[in-house]
């Protein structure tokens, strides 16, 4: 009977219900994985970002299409959310991540490929393979919450999203050294970035595969599965819990699209504004390299203030600085960089309030046994929600201005509001039942 693999594992997963020691040791462990995977997965994220319109430009002789590659990681990114969520709602977190990990790799490697043999066909379909990589970066953000207790659940997500910045801002760094290795080994410059962002996401998805064991969000299934056993006479309040649940799954998901939306269009479009006022492609890169670290670096401040002030008074902080931002960069002069550094900062820095916001309440609001699925679902809501602002953007400054733009943006975020409220009534109604 010991020998029973299934029987040895039920026996391990009872250690977990019976110690919350045991759980928060767990916790820790899993945290600590999450993050080495992050700083590797940073890195392959940002080889893609990167080259990988250049590398079009360069396969194809113009820059018509240039936009393709960042489109086509975008829609690769928003399936594979999908198919992570599903895997890891299935098999555990430690098969979905590292599975789309690997995927995301396999796709880097199809990118040098078509370099080498200059493909553009299988070019694009390996930057949508890659796509994986850029889901499974996302979604680890959720893997260190699943044995968080409620007041860790932000600060976890915080110490995953900081430490996808080191591997972000070293990727970049590395581009003229892969440039060249990749040159040595005769292989097109452009596609240098991509080794890297291969052996990145393929060591991410090892060290999920190696060490994210026991699976969290197995053991926290198993928890709740162990604690049900007392809920035999709470049938009615279940029932008005799970309207409750809807409603906050909702408002997380709507606070983290509209923070998407309102920053990746003023962000796609401040470079373009800039290079039409004569700024060079240094002061751009300053301005951008501003506003990435607003929108990561902070993180772990941002989750304890979550944390300890709570989820919705950090939406609304979100909306307040968002359409501080979007004032700011309507109203600054396109000669000014100190006022587009301090605009494109707030951005970024609103995006953060609001992702780590809505992400604390995606997982308060969501049941171990439904938890994965639901949360590669407002991925994909997500992804989709920057891919349209990005693309809408363009359209908006052709009809009206940057400024336009930016107002709008900036007003867009006052939705949150009405969102918050609606949120705050529903607490009142839990706190009832």
């Amino acid at each position: 009977m010991s020998h029973n693999p299934e029987y040895s594992k039920q026996v391990l997963l009872q250690t977990f219900i019976d110690s919350p020691e045991k759980q928060q040791g767990l916790y820790r462990r899993t945290l600590f994985v999450v993050v080495i995977s992050q700083i590797f997965g940073g890195a392959g994220l940002a080889a893609g970002i990167t080259v990988g319109a250049l590398l079009a430009q360069d396969m194809l002789g113009t820059d018509s299409y240039a936009g393709i590659p960042a489109a086509l990681l975008t829609l690769g990114s928003a399936g594979a959310a999908l198919l992570v969520g599903r895997l890891s709602q299935q098999f555990g977190r430690r098969i979905g991540l590292a599975g789309g990990f690997l995927t995301g790799g396999i796709g880097a490697i199809g990118v040098i490929i078509s370099a080498l043999t200059s493909n553009i066909f299988l070019l694009f379909a390996s930057l949508l393979i890659y796509g994986a990589g850029f889901a499974s970066n996302l979604q680890a953000r959720y893997a260190g919450t699943d044995l968080a207790k409620p007041t860790q659940r932000a600060t976890a997500v915080s110490i995953a999203m900081v430490s996808t910045t080191f591997g972000a801002v070293a990727g970049p760094n590395l581009v003229g050294v892969m440039g060249r290795f990749a040159t040595s080994i005769g292989v097109p410059a452009l596609a240098g970035p991509f080794i890297l962002g291969a052996a990145a996401f393929i060591l991410a998805g090892f060290v999920l595969l190696a060490f994210l064991r026991p699976d969290p969000l197995i053991v926290a299934n198993a928890i709740t599965k162990g604690q049900e056993v007392k809920k035999s006479n709470l049938l009615e309040k279940q029932s008005s819990k799970i309207e409750i649940n809807q409603r906050g799954i909702v408002v997380g998901a709507t606070i983290m699209v509209l923070t998407q939306i309102v920053m990746t269009s003023i962000m796609t479009m401040t470079p373009v504004y800039m290079k039409h006022h004569g700024h060079d492609l240094s002061e751009v890169g300053m301005v951008i390299g501003f506003h990435i670290g607003a929108m990561y670096l902070p993180s772990l401040v941002t989750g304890i203030l979550v944390d300890k002030i709570g989820r919705t008074a950090m939406a609304v902080a979100s909306g307040a600085t968002l359409l501080t931002a979007g004032i700011l960069a309507a109203s600054a002069p396109a000669d000014s960089m100190l006022t587009l550094i301090i605009a494109l900062s707030l951005l970024g820095l609103g995006w953060n309030f609001g992702l780590i916001s809505g992400t604390a309440l995606i997982i308060d609001s969501t049941d171990p046994s439904t938890r994965a699925k639901t949360q590669g679902t407002v991925d994909v809501l997500v992804a989709l929600a920057g891919a349209s602002g990005g693309a809408i953007s363009g359209m908006v400054v052709a009809q009206t201005s940057y400024a336009g733009l930016s107002f709008a943006g900036g007003f867009l975020s006052l939705l949150l509001i009405p969102v918050v409220i609606w949120s705050r009534s529903s607490q009142r109604m839990a706190d009832k039942s």
